[in-house]
C-alpha cells in the first residue's frame, strides 16, 4: 500500500521533464548522433529479440535522452512498462508524452488505464474523456461514466450514461467479472443501464433503479451482475 501511495504522490506532483531543459547535455554533431542513435535502436531489437527487457528500456533511455523531442521512445518505453505491469512507471511516461502531444492514442489509454489501477481515478477521468472524443469509442464512454459514478459525480454520470445507451451498438460487449478466474461478456448498453441503475440506487430513487436495473436484464437476460443488484433493490 505505501508503494502504491508513493507512486501516486510522485504522479501527482511530477511535471513534465521534457518541459526542462539542460545546458549541462553535450552537443554531437549530426554524423556522430545519427551513428549513435543507429547502434542503440540495433541494440534495442537485439534486446526485444531476446526477452531482455532491461537492456531493451536502458536503450530506450539512451535514445530518449539523445532525442528529447522524438517521443516514439517514450512510447515504446511507456508500452514495456505497461506490458510488464509497472503502472506507476507506465503512467509517468504516458502523462510526460501527452505533454508533448495530448493528442496520442496510445499514451491515453496507458494513462487511462494506469492510473486507475493506482487508484488516481481523478487523473484516470480526463484521460478516458479525452480518448472518448478523440475517438468515439464507447468503451471509453463506459469508463468515463463509471468513474464520474466511482467519483459520485452524479449529473456527469447520468448524461454520460444516457449518450452510451443511445449510442451503443447491438454488437459491442463488455466483460464483467464472474469469479478471480471468468468474465461474462454482456451488451454495453446492458452495463451502461446497469450503472444507471447503481446511480440511482446511490441517490436513494429505489424505483428508478429497479427499472434501470430491469431495462438492463430485459437487453442482456443472462447479466448475473444486473440480476444481483435488482435483487437488492426488491
Amino acid at each position: 500500500m505505501k508503494r502504491i501511495l508513493f507512486a501516486l504522490l510522485i504522479i501527482l506532483c511530477s511535471g513534465s521533464l521534457f518541459a526542462q531543459t539542460n545546458d549541462s547535455i553535450p552537443r554531437l554533431d549530426a554524423k556522430t548522433k545519427n551513428a549513435l542513435n543507429a547502434i542503440d535502436q540495433i541494440a534495442y531489437q537485439m534486446a526485444l529479440r531476446y526477452n531482455d527487457r532491461a537492456m531493451a528500456k536502458s536503450k530506450l533511455y539512451d535514445l530518449m535522452s539523445r532525442n528529447p523531442d522524438d517521443i516514439r521512445y517514450m512510447e515504446a518505453l511507456t508500452s514495456l512498462y505497461f506490458e510488464a505491469g509497472q503502472t506507476a512507471s507506465a503512467a509517468l511516461v504516458a502523462l510526460d508524452i501527452l505533454e508533448l502531444n495530448d493528442k496520442s492514442i496510445g499514451a491515453l489509454e496507458i494513462a487511462a488505464y494506469s492510473l486507475e489501477q493506482l487508484g488516481a481515478l481523478d487523473r484516470a477521468l480526463p484521460q478516458y474523456e479525452s480518448l472518448y472524443l478523440l475517438t468515439g469509442d464507447n468503451f471509453s464512454l463506459y469508463k468515463s461514466a463509471y468513474l464520474q459514478y466511482s467519483l459520485k459525480r452524479y449529473e456527469e454520470a447520468i448524461n454520460s450514461v444516457n449518450m452510451l445507451v443511445k449510442n451503443a451498438k447491438a454488437d459491442e460487449k463488455i466483460g464483467f467479472p464472474i469469479s478471480e478466474t471468468e468474465t461474462q461478456e454482456v451488451a454495453i448498453k446492458a452495463a451502461a443501464l446497469n450503472l444507471k441503475g447503481l446511480i440511482f440506487q446511490d441517490q436513494n430513487s429505489m424505483a428508478e433503479a429497479k427499472a434501470a436495473f430491469q431495462e438492463a436484464i430485459s437487453l442482456d437476460p443472462n447479466f448475473q451482475q444486473a440480476q444481483e443488484n435488482l435483487k437488492k433493490v426488491n
